[in-house]
């Protein structure tokens, strides 16, 4: 077998061997710490741009199928795993992972030390690297790592929305959503509840949103840095307090910044399955299933908030108050906007990891169209 190599951009480099498309592809190398879920994760918009590294060690030990598909294709550049697998002899696996890996184009290595490059890209931070052949010299990889773009001022949802709106039929609330890169299980969920739910491109103006008459608008989640989407930003604030707004994930960063707050990226993100989440209102902990690199600021500019209180930000739209806090590191994980009937969270409650505990935030949201 021909060997491969993970390299990062401050020169750490990872062997193991390639066991997908045999290209090379570069992107910001990031890691997932879920113990399962692999198609689900490389083909959400969110992971454009982007290569995976998994944690747990075994992936593609139960296949692929077209029911754990997020979105129409895969959309992470490539991934790095300790232990792939090609299994087809589960019950509900349709083809091997690996295979369908080589089939969508999308390069991959085995066999690499992964808690060694967790560990160092903990203490890095996520940076761009990219997975190469035996046979290319190390002096070429490197300029290839450093010509990726940064993903700070990285305008990635125009890669990944839709080019005409997508429409799906339903007798309840009319969710009108700005995709961004949305999940097809946020709309699956949406639909379970009746909705009827209409995509618009991201770079639709408050006027077309407003045009569809939308009981609820919905912000999706998505790729790249909330501070590059300005035109959507615009669009949202145009928006706060003329309909109910509710955002997931990068849906949420965009509010936030639509009312006044800043976003900053994380050193690595919070990408995994068992986030634990505080409902500060009920003292509910949920646990949840998380894909962002960028975080909202605190009040006064801070990265955490250290109390277990509804902090508030005064805004141009009333007052926003802290709804959802991370227990990992004490992020803002979401807000509500009491005034302009608008709620936000930052973690992904459609995702179901194996807990279903955040999927009542759908009946939450659906409730501002009453309001």
């Amino acid at each position: 077998m021909n060997e491969g190599y993970l390299l990062l951009e401050d020169g750490a480099r990872f062997d193991g061997i390639p066991c997908g498309h045999p290209e090379a592809v570069t992107g910001e190398v990031v890691f997932n710490t879920a113990m399962a879920g692999y198609q689900e994760s490389v083909t959400d918009p969110s992971y454009a741009g982007q290569i995976i590294v998994f944690t747990y060690p075994l992936i593609g030990n139960y296949g692929v199928s077209a029911a754990a598909m997020e979105s129409d294709r895969i959309h992470a550049r490539g991934v790095v795993m300790r232990d792939p697998k090609n299994s087809e002899d589960v019950a509900t696996a349709e083809g091997g992972w690996l295979d369908w890996l080589v089939d969508c184009g999308v390069p991959a290595i085995g066999g690499v030390d992964t808690r060694a490059v967790v560990r160092h890209i903990r203490d890095g931070g996520s940076m761009r690297g990219g997975i190469f052949p035996a046979g290319t010299p190390e002096a070429e990889a490197r300029e290839r790592v450093a010509a990726e773009p940064s993903m700070d001022g990285a305008d990635l949802a125009r890669t990944v929305t839709p080019p005409e709106p997508v429409r799906f039929g339903g007798d309840g609330a009319h969710v009108v959503g700005i995709d961004t890169g949305i999940k097809l299980n946020i709309v699956r969920q949406l639909r379970e509840r009746g909705c009827q739910v209409t995509l618009l491109p991201c770079t639709s103006s408050a006027e077309q949103v407003l045009a569809e008459g939308p009981d609820l608008v919905f912000l999706a989640n998505g790729p790249g840095d909330p501070a590059a989407l300005g035109y959507v930003v615009d669009t949202v604030r145009d928006l706060v307090g003329k309909r109910p707004l509710f955002g997931i994930c990068l849906g949420h960063q965009l509010l936030c910044r639509a009312v006044g707050l800043e976003t900053y990226k994380l050193p690595f993100g919070h990408r995994g399955a068992n986030h634990p989440v505080k409902e500060l209102a009920t003292g509910r902990i949920d646990i949840t299933s998380q894909n962002h690199g960028f975080a909202v600021q605190g009040p006064a500019g801070e990265p955490r908030i250290e109390a277990d209180e509804p902090v508030r930000w005064e805004t141009d739209f009333g007052a926003a108050e802290l709804s959802h806090l991370n227990l990992y590191d004490r992020t803002v994980e979401g807000l509500v906007l009491k005034e302009v009937g608008a709620a936000t969270v930052q973690y992904h409650p459609e995702a179901g990891p194996g807990p279903h505990d955040a999927r009542h935030l759908f009946d939450s949201f659906l409730e501002l169209s009453h309001a």
